[in-house]
C-alpha cells in the first residue's frame, strides 16, 4: 500500500524513537524512507532597551544548522540501513516546519508521513500549537502520527 514514507524529524528523543519505529514499519511494508530535517530561519534580531545581542552572523547559523541537519540526518539513515531499510535525507530551510514538510512529501512523491507527536491537549495544545496537528490539518497525503 504505501512505498514512500517521509519521516519528518528533529533530533529530539521522541523523535528518535518514531525514527526507529518508522524503520521498523517501512520494513515490515517494504517501503523506503525519506528522513526530513526543517532547518530554522536566522532569527531576527529585536532591538530595544533589554535585547539581547547576538554576535552568531546569518552565516554561521546557516552553517551551524546544516551542521546539525546532516548529524541528525546521517544518524537516521545510518540505523535505517542497518536494518536493511532503504533510506535518503533531505533538509530545507524554512520558518514553517510543516509546510517543509509537506513540501517535502510532494518533491520526493512520498505516499504516507510518519512522525511522533507530543500529544499535547487542552490549553497546552492550543499555546504550545503543533506542527503534527498542522501536518494533520493540511496534508493532502495520510499522515501516520506515533506517540
Amino acid at each position: 500500500m504505501f512505498k514512500h514514507v517521509l519521516v519528518p524529524t528533529d533530533g529530539s528523543p521522541l523523535s528518535g524513537t518514531a525514527v526507529t519505529r518508522s524503520i521498523a514499519f517501512a520494513r515490515e511494508i517494504d517501503a523506503r524512507l525519506t528522513f526530513f530535517y526543517s532547518q530554522p530561519d536566522f532569527p531576527m534580531p529585536i532591538y530595544g532597551e533589554g535585547a539581547l545581542i547576538d554576535p552568531t552572523t546569518p552565516e554561521q547559523f546557516a552553517q551551524a544548522a546544516e551542521q546539525e541537519a546532516q548529524r541528525i540526518l546521517d544518524r537516521a539513515k545510518a540505523e535505517a540501513e542497518a536494518a536493511g531499510v532503504s533510506a535518503d535525507t533531505d533538509s530545507q530551510v524554512n520558518e514553517t516546519p510543516y509546510e517543509a514538510i509537506i513540501a517535502a512529501a510532494g518533491r520526493h512523491d512520498c505516499d504516507l508521513i510518519f512522525m511522533a507527536s507530543h500529544g499535547r491537549r487542552g490549553i497546552a495544545g492550543l499555546l504550545l500549537g503543533s506542527e503534527t496537528q498542522r501536518v494533520l490539518t493540511h496534508s493532502k497525503i495520510p499522515v501516520l502520527v506515533y506517540r
